[in-house]
């Protein structure tokens, strides 16, 4: 796809389409990475756990991953009500 660049204040900018940004999820921020002679532009949300894998390590590293309720729960007397 080929977009014009064009003059924004003292800068210059792209202008994406609406159909890109709906279907790259883009809303207010993007994040931009420079390889070699090409310009790639990501959306900038997180994506869902992300970064949970190495929060898990560094917690179980410290020793801080036990758990914090008992493994079983007696919950025999506990009625349910729909």
């Amino acid at each position: 796809m080929i977009v014009s660049v064009v003059q924004v204040g003292n800068s210059r900018g792209i202008r994406l389409p609406k159909s890109v940004l709906q279907k790259l999820n883009i809303e207010d921020k993007v994040e931009m990475i420079i390889n070699d002679n090409e310009l790639v532009i990501k959306s900038a949300v997180k994506k869902t756990r992300q970064g949970w894998n190495e929060a898990f390590a560094a917690m179980s590293e410290k020793k801080e991953d036990k758990l914090l309720l008992p493994e079983n729960i007696d919950d025999s007397d506990f009625e349910w009500v729909w």
